[in-house]
């Protein structure tokens, strides 16, 4: 249990959880990392370095604000540069049991684009036209099932119709030439 305990330690802050000790050794290794580069001796690069490290996150842990509040510090004693001017370390905590809506600055940094909207327009856009497509091509189908001209639609009830009328044109054209031939006596 005691070697747990050792686990969850790191900069001198033992942690609730395994993941947030990983968190926090992860972060010993950027301040190590920083430290072998960072000038000291340009106070400018400095504040660029702690207000890039404020507004990206780098460091969420209790190891990592520490190191900001050792280069806050740093800043602060620099005799060209106001006190002022020197960003304060936002904590994205909540003490005292009240919970709060977790923000990213990176999010507020860059404005929502219109993407989504855009995306929800064309959708809409799209369905209303495919609608009216269907639409239009149902009607083409009415349209030519109910016309008279022979379609691929109607063309075996044009066809049937046309006959039927031709038959009946020639059984009246024959009943008529019966009719004179009897008025004329004359056998077939």
């Amino acid at each position: 249990m005691e070697m747990d305990k050792e686990s969850l330690s790191v900069g001198g802050y033992r942690f609730f959880t395994e993941k947030d000790a990983q968190l926090a050794r992860a972060e010993e290794q950027k301040i190590e990392y920083l430290e072998e580069r960072i000038d000291y001796n340009s106070p400018e690069s400095i504040r660029y370095v702690y207000e890039k490290s404020i507004h990206e996150r780098v460091f969420k842990t209790p190891v990592g604000l520490q190191y900001l509040k050792r280069q806050q510090e740093f800043l602060k004693r620099q005799p060209d540069m106001e006190p002022d001017e020197v960003m304060d370390i936002p904590l994205y905590v909540a003490f005292g049991g009240e919970l709060r809506e977790r923000t990213n600055p990176a999010h507020a940094r860059v404005e929502p684009s219109a993407k989504k909207d855009k995306q929800k327009t064309s959708l809409t856009i799209s369905v209303i036209l495919n609608v009216m497509l269907v639409l239009a091509i149902i009607s083409m189908f009415y349209i030519s099932f109910l016309s008279e001209n022979p379609n691929m639609l109607n063309y075996e009830r044009s066809i049937t119709n046309k006959y039927a009328a031709w038959e009946q044109e020639l059984t009246e054209r024959e009943k008529a030439v019966r009719e004179k031939e009897r008025e004329l006596s004359i056998q077939p």
